[in-house]
């Protein structure tokens, strides 16, 4: 039998943009009708089964493209990793328990967390917090290893540098507004905001991970990913996509 996006999305209980994204990545490759139409067959909805066992099990998007497509993929061993990544992630979440325990010890004895305490608690939130809402597909794109290096080198900043990564972000939005206001992508403006914005990605991005193909792919999500677009647009009306010119501008000299 073959279903219509929204009736396989409906009987597979996965919504229809995590099948289009699953498309993207690889995982599925339902056929197109004359008209440009999705239709899923039975074929289509066993290997989503097979996507979401191992998605369920917390292996990487791109592992499951792997053990997929390539008969002599290493399942065991991709499970271990993951597994001793999931151990990782369950020390960091531990040590946050501990902090959050001493805060409320602390407030219990009428006394506050000292400065450095708050300021740790508040990296490790921050880089669960963005594994939740960017996770998944930062993972599927750069590997985990990136993702890991990153969120490591998030976790060792000290105040000073985490107070300037965040004052640029300001600064990105606010030169953002002008530079829109300008309408003109390749203007002085523009590549003021560019070189803010590439700036910005290498206080977060692993040494060696940023070049200027990376900088244009990403700007393309800032179009495509919802929640990307929603971030800019709340700041500068089309701002999303005004960066995303510029950027691709700017990557492109």
């Amino acid at each position: 039998m073959d279903y219509a996006v929204k009736e396989f999305a409906a009987l597979s209980g996965v919504s229809v943009r995590t099948l289009h994204y699953y498309e993207e990545m690889g995982l599925l490759a339902p056929r197109r009708l004359s008209n440009g139409y999705r239709v899923y067959d039975a074929e289509d909805a066993a290997r989503l089964q097979q996507v979401l066992l191992y998605r369920d099990a917390g292996m990487a998007l791109a592992d499951i493209r792997a053990l997929l497509d390539d008969p002599s993929f290493d399942v065991r061993a991709a499970l271990r990793e993951h597994r001793d990544r999931l151990a990782q992630r369950i020390e960091q979440a531990e040590a946050m328990m501990r902090s959050v325990e001493r805060a409320l010890a602390s407030l219990k004895q009428g006394g506050t967390m000292e400065d450095r305490e708050c300021f740790e608690g508040m990296k490790r939130l921050a880089v669960e917090e963005n594994e939740r809402l960017y996770g998944e597909e930062a993972r599927a794109t750069y590997g985990d290893a990136a993702i890991d290096a990153s969120n490591e080198k998030v976790l060792a900043m000290d105040e000073a540098r985490w107070d300037s990564a965040e004052s640029l972000a300001e600064a990105i939005l606010d030169k953002l507004a002008e530079a829109a206001g300008a309408r003109d992508t390749c203007g002085a403006a523009a590549r003021e905001l560019c070189a803010m914005h590439e700036a910005w990605l290498k206080m977060y991005w692993p040494d060696g991970m940023y070049t200027r193909e990376a900088h244009a792919a990403l700007a393309e999500a800032y179009v495509a990913d919802e929640r990307f677009r929603s971030y800019y647009d709340a700041r500068v009306e089309g701002g999303a996509r005004f960066l995303r010119d510029a950027l691709k501008a700017y990557c492109a000299q």
